[in-house]
Formats: structure tokens, sequence, C-alpha cells
């Protein structure tokens, strides 16, 4: 009787391990695929604005071809005049 007893005990502890193994090689590949997919959405949104940001820069470069919306963007923005024209700046910094 006190082999069967042996016996069942090392069976049990065996199959008892093999199944924690199992669990927590289980649980380690979940935790990293959750990791993974929050990295994904991370990257797909930062991936997204730079694509945004892309087209903006796009659309300003074929703007700047045009010679009269370059010359209007530098007066606006450098403060740049045509002949006869005064600067008045009322920017409240």
């Amino acid at each position: 009787m006190s082999k069967i007893r042996i016996r069942l005990t090392i069976y049990i502890t065996s199959m008892a391990l093999m199944v924690s193994v199992l669990f927590l090689t289980c649980f380690n590949s979940w935790v990293q695929i959750n990791k993974n997919n929050e990295t994904r959405k991370q990257l797909e949104e930062k991936y997204n604005k730079l694509v945004n940001k892309e087209d903006e820069l796009s659309d300003e470069v074929n703007r700047m071809q045009d010679p009269e919306y370059v010359a209007k963007y530098a007066r606006e923005k450098y403060l740049y005049t045509k002949d006869g024209e005064l600067i008045i700046d009322v920017s409240s910094n």
C-alpha cells in the first residue's frame, strides 16, 4: 500500500507542477499580448498624427509654389510691406 501511495503522490505532484508551468506560461503570454496591443494602439495613433502632419506639410509645399501666396505669407508672418503700405501691429503681446 505504501508503494501505491508514493506513486500517487509523485503522480499528483508532477501533474500539479505541469499544470502550474502551463498556467504561468499562458499567463505570461497573455500579459505580453496585452502589452503588444497597447503598444500597437499607441503607434497607430502616432502614425495617424504623422500622416496628418505630412498631408498638412504637403499642402503647404503646394501653396508655397504660388508666388501670390508666398508674398501674402511673408507680409503676414514677417511684416513685409508692398510699396505704399503701412504696418500697424495690433497684436497683444
